[in-house]
């Protein structure tokens, strides 16, 4: 038995729709639908479109239903953190993006009631100033949380569109800071003590769950079956990528690399240790009730910012060109910290790189191409330190690193992480959270089954990955 699936796949910077053909020795997608994904600022701030976004997803589901007629489920998975406020089911204005610099007064906000040691103890999350806990702080200042009566993550807030539900899916609901990290539910008493009204946070649903079937309007316009259902999946993106992270032996450390690198191991269960603490290291819901205990890198945005800085004279950069250049000029003496605040919002990049380096007395780079280099090595340090953390931290021996996602094709990113952590990485697959998606849904649908060890062992066999051997420092 196979079962055909649609794996709706959003990204920060963009989106797509795959077909997925899966079964005990079947693994196969398809794209059928690829759109952008992007801010739009406005006096108040930077907010995402999702209106816009929600209407590429019904294309895309469209294309999905022509390529393949027998499609029997639908799931989505996208970045975290942002979210929506709705009140009798209509969304309250754009949502904002997390990059918008609202977020440090929700910081001071929280951590007035709430300090980030305590927090860390009830939430496992590592500091990051977007949150969702620190941003719905300023909506609460602002007297938003008085009139909402709802609060939908965005893949959640894409299946109430399809289907009417209202959940909250747990391995995306792990990462707002206020759902309880032992329990995986909704932490009424932080939420109290913030000052967050419970009624905003609809039930958990987790990764196999059906939330519903298509509305009717919805099955009209992309002629997909009414009974279709809309499963959950690991609707962060990341816990989908790690479900199709063909960790098949023990001391595997993956890197799902992306506009950000998420940079970890998996665990049983969440480390709270005050070193884990200190350490800035998160522990996120992963799907089958493990935990993603990893940290947050800057990832491939220092990168493409930095290009979109540069396009600003209408002038386009050739990325593999340029990436080509940066692997034949030397290696920089001095690099930076990937991981520094002042890179996280859009704007002047390489400006802000040679200000950090500057500042500093540190070499700047002369050229684009040695800007580039700086970047990947910047980076490729960043996840080598963050994977020999996450293995100190969990007690495992880290024998092997996977990089997923985008950054699997950059072959300086992927050489150059292996040197600097002294471990062979393993690139690919450059799809896993659609794969990851997909599989989910086929477990659920009882195309396939098994643990997520079987579930990785298919994703092995059918996809092999490129591997680059360290070759020193």
């Amino acid at each position: 038995m196979t079962a055909a699936v649609a794996a709706v796949d959003l990204g920060a910077t963009s989106g797509r729709v795959m077909v997925g053909q899966v079964g005990p020795e079947t693994l196969e997608l398809r794209q059928v639908g690829r759109f952008p994904n992007g801010p739009v600022r406005t006096p108040d701030g930077l907010h995402w479109n999702l209106q816009q976004l929600f209407s590429h997803v019904l294309d895309g589901l469209r294309s999905a239903s022509r390529w393949d007629e027998s499609i029997a489920s639908i799931g989505i998975d996208s970045w975290a953190v942002d979210y929506a406020l709705l009140r009798g089911g209509r969304v309250l204005g754009e949502p904002f993006h997390y990059r918008d610099d609202r977020t440090a007064r929700g910081v001071d906000l929280v951590h007035d009631q709430a300090p980030f040691s305590t927090l860390y103890a009830r939430n496992g999350l590592q500091f990051l100033p977007f949150n969702t806990v620190y941003q719905l702080a300023v909506e609460r200042e602002a007297g938003m949380l008085d009139v909402a009566d709802r609060m939908l993550l965005v893949p959640d807030l894409m299946a109430h569109y399809l289907t009417g539900a209202e959940v909250a899916e747990a391995t995306n609901a792990s990462t707002t800071g206020l759902l309880d990290v032992t329990t995986q539910e909704w932490d009424g008493e932080l939420m109290d003590l913030l000052g967050l009204p419970r009624r905003l946070f609809p039930r958990i649903v987790h990764p196999g769950e059906r939330i519903g079937t298509l509305l009717p309007h919805v099955a009209d316009l992309t002629g997909l079956a009414a009974a279709t259902p809309v499963v959950a999946v690991g609707s962060h993106d990341t816990a989908s990528a790690v479900v199709a992270t063909p960790m098949t032996e023990p001391g595997g450390a993956y890197i799902s690399c992306g506009t950000w690198g998420l940079v970890g191991v998996e665990t049983e269960t969440p480390i709270l240790t005050r070193t884990a603490e200190h350490a800035n290291f998160t522990n996120e819901g992963g799907v089958d009730g493990r935990t993603r205990f990893l940290h947050n890198v800057m990832g491939l945005w220092i990168l493409s910012e930095t290009i979109r800085w540069w396009e600003r004279d209408g002038e386009p950069v050739d990325l593999q060109k340029l990436l080509a250049q940066a692997a034949a000029v030397p290696a920089p003496e001095h690099i930076f910290d990937a991981n520094d605040a002042v890179f996280i919002p859009p704007g002047d990049m390489p400006a802000r790189i040679a200000g950090w380096l500057g500042e500093r007395g540190l070499q700047v780079p002369a050229s684009r191409a040695e800007m580039a280099r700086c970047i990947i090595e910047s980076l490729a340090q960043a996840f080598a330190d963050a994977v020999h953390d996450a293995g100190a931290l969990s007690a495992q021996e880290v024998r092997r690193i996977h990089i997923t996602g985008g950054g699997s094709l950059n072959e300086l990113l992927c050489q150059r992480t292996a040197d600097r952590s002294g471990l062979p990485v393993m690139a690919g697959p450059v799809e896993a959270t659609a794969i990851g998606n997909v599989l989910v849904q086929g477990r659920a649908l009882g195309a396939i089954t098994g643990s997520l060890e079987s579930l990785r062992d298919l994703v092995a066999r059918t996809f092999k990955p490129r591997v680059f051997e360290p070759k020193g420092h």
